[in-house]
């Protein structure tokens, strides 16, 4: 499946370039593949860093030097993001079979190389952030590129709301505007990729997506969405790139149509209030069978497996049933759509469930070659003896490794490590638990140790953000491992309305901002300290966005619970986004039909929202307070932020403030991730040390 998000109006035109010594990036290439292939391991036992040597915070919050790896359809090349020998990540072609760098294909002196794939052996398509600038200013569209393998014919294809250095001369004007994304990839030795148009009525509300088959040597694009209703928000296509399935969503409802292969008609499978879906459409496998998932249960939790043509309805029985779970994961497949291989799912950390022998054989050779990691496979081609496996590991103290394997030969190469300056010896482990609430439900809890530490120790309630979202996995996450590198523990619950664990869970969390949730939260706290794990004498409570926003509900509603707090992103009035604004990214989808079910009715509901308000309460904030913002910010605007601060100010509580002028709901330049990382590192010595 994929889904599409909406991109704003961006500058017309585009320029690019590859302004680079391709030797010096080689050397830096085969130096940072010599280096992190010795890291290439399971980390050793845990060793805590002394006071003198604390990693700095640039260790966890900089670009990795290896990014995603993709290997070509023949198997004979890999394509790597890396930003070895420059300050931008580019796009590196490594020819497998004489294990060396082969060129970089395309860098950009203003941009850095993100999301790429294959289209054929020869061709590639890239997409590009500006990982130098602020959020604030990469609201729009990321732009799509092809280059050919060898680096030459470097074309823009959907054009981005800046316009980069030039290298080689400006693209063809013909270029799609920024409101177009890439959506689907057909395999094989085609020319042709799938691109989406978000469109937009005159009042600049989303209505929907338009896909287009897009030549990426020519330019051309033809219409995908004939005889479709409006309001397209998801896509499935088959192999060849022909549309099979959508998802419209309008005013509340959800329609789900399926044309049949070889038809034009589409059909309506399915169609219900967006929020009382009876099954969810997952994915469309090469052989055209519809998977979807369903709630069972006393959880409700999603369960996956197959829609039922004749019946036209699910099968009864599960394909795959994840206790304690909802299914979350994809269809493995060879290529972007091809032979299912498997089911990539994860629990509280991922695994796969090979349909395909080979490939189960393949996992179990190489967990048994590395040991206590996370290994994930993609294959290309995926059988015979030119069968080509690229591993991916990692762990919750490891960033992760790549590496090359090929069964026929049982050879083995280590390509190098994604964060080869991290030490996973010095890293925190990360557990998974289970706790009740004091209403008697069931909610998961993740607790981050500093390596080697014993007893109960100081530590951060670390709440994430949505709230309807999973908040965490089993694998390297830079935020709790900078703060347990302090001597934190730090505690993540999945509160009540967090999404992975069950409808029972989740839609416990309906209309319970700074209620329920919020008590969930405090009681992972009681849980922690009762368990010997935490001190709770000295406990300080941290997020961004709903997480800023329950921190903040959290020293209003529990203070004697935390001895500080600090907040960013954070609304400080939920009912600012029932509003509309000129800053604000929520539509009216959004605010009509989603908010009220989700958070309450601003009217029927008035009286909850006086409560809910943490701007209301300022008074009631006793503990010190570190807030952050984006000036540019569009999903919780600086009002939120400026609103917050006077309230505080006129209750006589000044708290700790800043607002980066370029970033908006996340920082992006690393300037300013480092910057409210020591910030937060300053905060928390002075007030939980």
């Amino acid at each position: 499946m994929t889904r599409t998000a909406p991109i704003g109006a961006g500058r017309a035109g585009g320029l690019l370039g590859q302004a680079c010594s391709t030797f010096k990036i080689f050397t830096a290439v085969a130096a940072l593949l010599a280096f992190g292939a010795a890291r290439a391991q399971a980390p050793a036992p845990a060793t805590a860093p002394s006071a003198a040597e604390l990693p700095p915070p640039a260790l966890f919050f900089e670009r990795p030097e290896l990014g995603e790896a993709k290997l070509s359809p023949s198997g004979r090349w890999m394509a790597l993001g890396s930003r070895a020998g420059s300050t931008r990540t580019g796009l590196v072609i490594f020819d497998l079979q004489a294990w060396k760098p082969l060129g970089v294909a395309a860098r950009m002196r203003d941009a850095d190389i993100s999301e790429f794939h294959w289209v054929n052996d020869e061709v590639l398509v890239f997409s590009v952030i500006d990982s130098q600038a602020g959020s604030g200013d990469q609201r729009f569209g990321a732009g799509l590129f092809s280059v050919n393998r060898n680096g030459q014919g470097l074309r823009e294809l959907i054009r981005t709301q800046w316009e980069q250095e030039v290298g080689s001369g400006r693209l063809p004007s013909r270029a799609l505007s920024p409101r177009h994304s890439l959506l689907h990839v057909p395999p094989g030795p085609g020319e042709e990729v799938i691109v989406g148009e978000d469109l937009y009525s005159e009042s600049g509300q989303p209505q929907g997506t338009l896909a287009k088959r897009l030549n990426v040597l020519s330019g051309r694009t033809t219409n995908l969405s004939q005889g479709l209703p409006p309001h397209v928000q998801d896509w499935w296509f088959e192999p060849d790139g022909q549309p099979r399935a959508v998802m419209t969503r309008h005013q509340g409802r959800s329609r789900f149509l399926w044309r049949d292969a070889g038809q034009a008609q589409w059909r309506q499978l399915l169609d219900a209030p967006s929020f009382e879906l009876p099954w969810v459409p997952r994915f469309v496998d090469a052989s055209g069978a519809l998977w979807i998932t369903r709630s069972a249960g006393a959880e409700s939790r999603a369960q996956l497996t197959r829609f039922n043509f004749q019946t036209g309805a699910p099968e009864a029985t599960p394909v795959l049933d994840t206790p304690g779970f909802d299914f979350t994961g994809q269809l493995v497949t060879e290529g972007d759509g091809g032979r299912a291989l498997g089911l990539r799912v994860t629990t509280d950390a991922q695994t796969t469930v090979w349909f395909d022998a080979g490939m189960a054989a393949v996992q179990a050779e190489l967990d048994q070659r590395l040991p206590g990691l996370i290994n994930r496979l993609s294959c290309s081609p995926c059988s015979g003896p030119e069968m080509t496996v690229l591993v991916r590991s990692y762990s919750d103290r490891h960033p992760g490794q790549i590496g090359v394997y090929w069964p026929a030969q049982k050879r083995w190469r280590a390509l190098g490590a994604v964060r080869p300056r991290v030490d996973p010896a010095r890293m925190a482990t990360t557990d998974f638990h289970r706790i009740k609430a004091r209403d008697g439900l069931e909610f998961p809890v993740w607790v981050t140790r500093p390596a080697g530490a014993q007893g109960a120790l100081p530590a951060v309630v670390l709440v994430h953000g949505g709230p309807w979202v999973r908040g965490r996995y089993w694998e390297w996450d830079a935020y709790p491992q900078f703060l347990a590198s302090r001597g934190y523990a730090v505690i993540e619950p999945e509160y009540r309305a967090s999404t992975g664990y069950g409808q029972r869970l989740y839609r416990a969390g309906w209309k319970q901002f700074g209620q329920a949730m919020q008590d969930d939260i405090a009681d992972a706290v009681l849980w922690a300290v009762k368990s010997g794990q935490v001190d709770g004498r000295r406990v300080c409570i941290a997020g961004g966005s709903h997480g800023g926003y329950s921190t903040l509900m959290g020293l209003i509603r529990h203070p004697e619970l935390y001895r500080c707090g600090a907040a960013w992103v954070a609304p400080s009035d939920p009912r600012v986004r029932y509003d509309w604004r000129f800053d604000s990214d929520i539509d009216d989808e959004s605010r009509l039909f989603t908010l009220p079910l989700l958070v309450g009715d601003r009217v029927k509901d008035a009286a909850m929202f006086d409560a809910i308000s943490p701007v209301l309460h300022a008074d009631k904030i006793r503990a010190p307070l570190l807030l952050g913002y984006g000036a540019e910010d569009r999903r919780v605007p600086i009002v939120h932020g400026e609103r917050m601060r006077e309230a505080l100010r006129k209750a006589g509580r000044e708290p700790e403030y800043v607002v980066y002028l370029d970033e908006g709901h996340s920082w992006v330049r690393l300037e300013n991730r480092v910057d409210f990382a020591q910030r937060l590192e300053r905060f928390l010595a002075l007030h939980l040390k």
